[in-house]
């Protein structure tokens, strides 16, 4: 039986085609709806009242409205007149007092301040522009800020300068603490690093030094500082990278390393220390 195709009636209705819905989906989204203004302060600033929803102002109109205003407000602050202030010296940064140090002198580094005095006194005066004195009462040496100092530091390097010399550090050594920043001085004694006593002290300490000083002049060379064997104390100047360096070679011959093995170490970082700079 062959089936007999299906009129159409008045009464039926057409079926719409898929290609006719999407393009009427496709025409939907890029119909152009007129703008709604929201509630609010915005709204009511951008929307001029008309019915049919157009903008009061632009969005390009307000965007050079804005750059206007800030290049205005730019050349506002770059041809106003700006303060300047100079800069305070360390007399008007404590609130015009002068601050005040004194070291105490031992009694086995008298006698060399006293020949090396004017050596001391005359970069304290002239260059750091402090007021120095030696007490000869208290045995103590007396500095002092004036009017005149102009760095904020120059207090704490001079006595960091006059304890330095009191350890036993040459003045040309111990004047690098006033002209370089970087620079510190460390002390640690030989029971630090191991209860020694007696013979055994005096031989450890002894392997620090060498023969006419030649350990310690070796360790000196290589990492740039300077070292003063007080005793049992052991005082170190330098930076602080160098000052680690000279205290792991010493910390190996107080513990009983032959001093051979420490030329050994201290030739290879010497080496790496001369590529560095």
């Amino acid at each position: 039986r062959e089936k007999m195709p299906k009129v159409k009636g008045d009464g039926d209705e057409a079926m719409p085609d898929a290609g006719t819905k999407s393009a009427r989906r496709a025409a939907r989204r890029d119909e152009q709806k007129p703008y709604q203004a929201a509630a609010g302060a915005v709204a009511a600033m951008l929307d001029d009242g008309d019915d049919d929803g157009e903008l009061l102002v632009a969005p390009s109109t307000l965007e050079a409205r804005t750059r206007a205003e800030h290049g205005a407000e730019e050349e506002e602050e770059d041809g106003g007149d700006k303060p300047s202030f100079g800069e305070l010296s360390a007399a008007e940064m404590n609130g015009g007092k002068s601050e005040y140090r004194r070291v105490q002198v031992p009694a086995h580094r008298f006698t060399p301040l006293k020949a090396h005095w004017m050596e001391i006194y005359e970069p304290l005066v002239n260059h750091m522009k402090l007021q120095v004195r030696m007490n000869l009462k208290t045995k103590s040496v007396e500095l002092r800020t004036s009017e005149h100092t102009d760095q904020i530091s120059a207090l704490q390097k001079g006595s960091d300068f006059v304890k330095a010399f009191l350890m036993g550090f040459d003045v040309a050594d111990a004047i690098a603490l006033l002209r370089l920043d970087d620079l510190y001085v460390d002390t640690f004694e030989v029971k630090d690093v191991k209860p020694l006593h007696g013979d055994h002290l005096s031989r450890a300490i002894g392997r620090i030094a060498g023969k006419a000083g030649k350990t310690k002049f070796a360790i000196e060379n290589s990492t740039r500082t300077r070292i003063v064997l007080a005793d049992s104390k052991i005082h170190m100047l330098g930076s602080f990278s160098n000052i680690k360096i000279a205290r792991d070679a010493i910390c190996d011959l107080i513990l009983g390393s032959p001093p051979g093995k420490v030329y050994t170490k201290l030739r290879t970082i010497a080496s790496r220390l001369k590529e560095r700079f």
